[in-house]
């Protein structure tokens, strides 16, 4: 139960003379408890027919009773609230003679843009619908109930229900208004498009839409989810309750770009406060010995108490390390624990959660920052210099900076780690950074109880293995006992070793706590980064017209290039052209495919033993 809807319920009880809570599918003591003091009852059902039969069965529950009321409210959990007070707004709509009122409206639009053909009528939007006795005591809405049809799916919800609710009892000679109509704003759906000037005149609700919403399509209208939040922090909502539901809700890639959650952090510390420090454990996992003291330099930036733990996998690299450990004493630290790891697999996955799983399940630390002496033998030089700039600067440059990193910590309490963003200069990683690993991180994800939906097309991820965390948002991670067996090599994942996996579920386990996750860069990498991917952006867009979700939908459509010829370009113009034919001959390309590659790797192989 996320704190968000009690918070919610306890506005409305205000104004209420009775609350009654219907939970779709199971409801937990924890939820139970958060729910009773704001609620009279609370009414748990089958999750079938989302909130649309909910509300049918709240009614058939209440019965004749409803008779005792004057108003009725149908309300649902996809928004956040009281952001603004609900007073103004019932005493406003009271006062009016309409048969029933709504929140907010949608005009009217020709074609139908869920159908591409007919009509969407105008509606009062079935988040929250109020309705008067004379309407809800009559034939027609008793009639409108039983004759509900099914709602499978989301859309049955919004063609059957929230698009013809409306139209169906005004036709009936039922009068409506709407609190904040889109007649009044520059768009025909201010809920989504324009929430800052509802809330800029009074609407006390935020829809969680403009959240989890397809960042390409939010792109389009220029709907900015930053300005958003800080318009309503402003007005003093409790931050907390927002961020948990999000993190717990929504894939963090699209969350970490609607709600442009990027800090762009000053090299000089502009934001600590040194009378709350965190206790820190620094954990380096050091491979490359002559890295060590850059390392342990930029960790000392940290301000506050900081203990230090080293792992290595080598008795000589442990024995230089000591020497350098020896040789900078003038480095601040408390304790200095120096950890010789007895496997190579999995790398400085497992000498974190194996080899320092006592560190970070139960050393009671605040914060727990994670580094180690990234090079790559198969990136060119370049390529790896710049990925290891690219980890270490954007998240612990300067002291300043990396105080500045500490500081979002004490600004927020539900942030689990942060990290600096994916790093494409050099490397190959958009488009495919989930590559191989998916199938595996869905089965880790299945088995800790991880339920933060998945993104498509890459994870929102540490995928340089860096980040700063506190130990709870680990939590789901560390739960489990993860030995060094566990990363040898997997017969049913042969491509995806287990440590990198692991590297792609950081924000998804956070998320499964509650905690949503930052990504953070300095102003320089910023502005290599920003120009970088704008040329390149303006270069993949120039072959294919429209806006960039325009674009984005075309080849979605077009599907996997491959490596161009004939046969890929064919394919690609029968699945823009004709689906159907594409669907049928899908099977027999993808078996002649396997063929080709299979024939291919068998010849790689004997021209190897050649």
């Amino acid at each position: 139960m996320e704190d968000y809807i009690p918070f919610a319920l306890a506005g409305l009880r205000e104004h209420a003379a009775r609350v009654l809570v219907v939970v779709n599918g199971s409801l937990s003591e924890s939820g139970r408890a958060k729910l009773e003091p704001v609620s009279d009852e609370i009414l748990v059902r089958e999750n079938v027919g989302f909130d649309i039969w909910a509300h049918r069965d709240a009614l058939d529950h209440v019965g004749a009773g409803i008779a005792e009321f004057d108003e009725i409210l149908l309300t649902n959990d996809t928004w956040f609230g009281p952001v603004r007070p609900y007073g103004p707004v019932f005493e406003r709509m009271g006062a009016g003679e309409a048969h029933f009122w709504g929140m907010t409206d949608h005009a009217r639009e020709e074609p139908n843009p869920f159908t591409g053909k007919g009509v969407l009528h105008y509606h009062l939007q079935s988040f929250w619908i109020a309705v008067r006795r004379e309407m809800f005591l009559s034939p027609e809405w008793a009639a409108y109930w039983r004759d509900l049809p099914e709602m499978p799916d989301y859309f049955d919800a919004v063609l059957k229900h929230e698009a013809v609710f409306t139209e169906y009892f005004a036709s009936r000679g039922f009068r409506h208004e709407v609190a904040f109509g889109s007649e009044g704003y520059p768009t025909d759906h201010p809920a989504l498009f324009n929430p800052d000037l509802l809330l800029a005149d009074g609407c006390p609700v935020l829809k969680r839409r403009p959240f989890f919403h397809y960042p390409p399509f939010l792109d389009r209208h220029a709907v900015i989810g930053r300005e958003i939040l800080r318009e309503v922090e402003g007005y003093g909502y409790p931050m907390a309750h927002l961020w948990q539901d999000l993190a717990r809700n929504v894939a963090p890639k699209i969350l970490n770009t609607d709600a442009a959650m990027l800090e762009v952090l000053p090299e000089i510390d502009v934001s600590y406060d040194p009378d709350r420090p965190f206790r820190i454990a620094a954990i380096l996992n050091i491979v490359h010995v002559d890295m060590a003291e850059e390392m342990l330099e930029r960790v000392a930036g940290l301000p506050g108490p900081i203990d230090l733990f080293i792992t290595t996998n080598e008795e000589k690299r442990a024995v230089a390390i000591g020497q350098v450990l020896e040789r900078r004493r003038d480095l601040n630290f408390g304790r200095r624990d120096l950890r010789l790891v007895p496997s190579k697999a999995g790398r400085h996955m497992s000498a974190f959660l194996v080899g320092c799983r006592d560190v970070v399940r139960d050393g009671g630390y605040d914060l727990i920052v994670k580094i180690h002496s990234k090079k790559s033998s198969r990136k060119s030089y370049n390529s790896s210099r710049y990925f290891t700039r690219h980890q270490l600067e954007n998240l612990l440059g300067t002291p300043g900076y990396a105080a500045n990193v500490l500081a979002l910590f004490q600004r927020e309490p539900g942030l689990g780690a942060v990290f600096p963003p994916t790093v494409h200069i050099g490397i190959g990683t958009m488009g495919r950074a989930w590559s191989y690993y998916r199938p595996r991180a869905e089965a880790i994800a299945s088995e800790l109880g991880i339920r933060v939906p998945i993104d498509e097309v890459s994870p929102l991820a540490p995928l340089g293995g860096m980040w700063i965390g506190r130990p709870d948002a680990l939590g789901v991670l560390i739960s489990r006992e993860w030995t060094y067996d566990d990363y040898a090599p997997s017969k049913d994942f042969p491509h995806a070793p287990l440590g990198p996996t692991q590297e792609r579920l950081l924000a998804y386990a956070a998320g499964e706590r509650g905690f949503h996750v930052r990504t953070i860069m300095n102003a320089e990498h910023a502005e290599i980064s920003h120009t970088s991917l704008e040329y390149k952006l303006d270069q993949i867009s120039s072959t294919t017209p429209g806006y960039p979700i325009e674009q984005i939908q075309f080849l979605h459509r077009a599907g996997w290039t491959g490596h161009g010829g004939v046969a890929g370009l064919a394919r690609m113009y029968l699945r823009l052209n004709h689906p159907r034919v594409s669907r049928a001959i899908d099977p027999f390309y993808r078996l002649a495919r396997f063929g080709v590659v299979s024939l291919k790797s068998a010849r790689a192989r004997v021209s190897g033993r050649a």
